[in-house]
């Protein structure tokens, strides 16, 4: 059986996919990992200081959007349009209170903006020029197009634009940035919460929205079962409500936080051809971060002693 005391955790990811020891320069290792260690540590000391899960899992994913290294935020990728379209989402486990935006440009924290739509509206879910709307009411101001543009962002989008192409940002063998941010988070009060965030698919079109802001799919949380944040291949995450189904395993089956996540990620996304992973934690401070790809970024740290930082299968 997993531990059953209180303690505080919190885990991270930066997306997942082919990821190989390797491929990747020393110094472009250094630089995600570094990134990864400064969202972990804030947000485990925004948990340590007394603030709340949602506090936290904001704060990290916030860090993680202001870094062009990861695909959300400042470092999203391009659409066919040759503009960026965001997704995020934020959940509290207590009152299943959930905030999530769709579609959004022009944003620098898409996460934060989720947080207003679950705190200050009446709404989950909001999108595109509504969600936009939204924004200006709550005074957020916009970005210009250069804050977002990268340079490696823009070169992947050449190799693909004017096709009928799109593709994951982790679906290619290269020395290149990877997916969606997330974290997990179990406060002193034993609540739970979930942040994600992204940038989709290079050269996607048709308002495409992906797994990150739909509740169940992408992101969840729910004090009694578990707090989940998940990167991949959004389509298959969506098709298999995959945030959902891990906190269903331990609701209806009985089962702990790892099994239940294991169950999900190496068995039932598998047998429908998904890749990816996710993050969860339950309230008991308990974390796991399973993934059926070569990779996952992801950092984990709780008050117990647990300090992790992979990149890599182990």
């Amino acid at each position: 059986m997993a531990q059953r005391s209180r303690k505080i955790a919190i885990a991270i990811h930066g997306g997942a996919g082919t990821l190989m020891k390797g491929m990747m320069t020393p110094e472009k290792e250094v630089e995600y990992k570094n990134a990864l260690q400064k969202a972990l540590d804030a947000g485990y000391q925004a948990i340590q200081s007394g603030k709340s899960s949602v506090d936290a899992t904001e704060l990290a994913v916030r860090i993680l959007e202001d870094s062009t290294l990861f695909n959300a935020g400042k470092g999203s990728v391009f659409t066919a349009d040759g503009t960026h379209e965001m997704d995020a989402a934020i959940m509290e486990g207590t009152t299943l209170n959930a905030g999530a935006v769709a579609l959004v440009n022009g944003i620098k924290n898409p996460i934060s903006l989720a947080r207003d739509v679950m705190e200050k509206s009446d709404h989950v879910l909001l999108a595109a020029d509504g969600a936009m709307e939204f924004a200006l009411k709550m005074g957020y101001e916009f970005e210009d197009p250069e804050y977002f543009y990268d340079e490696f962002r823009y070169q992947q989008w050449q190799e693909i634009r004017d096709t009928d192409q799109f593709q994951l940002d982790h679906s290619t063998k290269k020395d290149s940035k990877f997916g969606t941010v997330g974290a997990v988070a179990c406060d002193q009060q034993g609540t739970i919460a979930a942040a994600t965030s992204t940038g989709g698919m290079t050269n996607k079109r048709y308002g495409r929205i992906g797994d990150s802001p739909l509740i169940g799919s992408g992101n969840y949380a729910n004090n009694n079962t578990c707090a989940v944040s998940c990167t991949g291949s959004g389509e298959y995450f969506i098709r298999a409500v995959v945030a959902y189904d891990v906190s269903c395993l331990m609701e209806f089956k009985g089962l702990e936080l790892e099994q239940a996540a294991f169950e999900v990620v190496h068995h039932r996304m598998v047998r429908i051809g998904g890749d990816g992973g996710l993050i969860a934690v339950d309230k008991y401070g308990n974390l796991t971060m399973p993934f059926n790809t070569e990779g996952m970024y992801r950092a984990a740290k709780d008050s117990d002693g647990l300090s992790q930082l992979s990149i890599y299968k182990d």
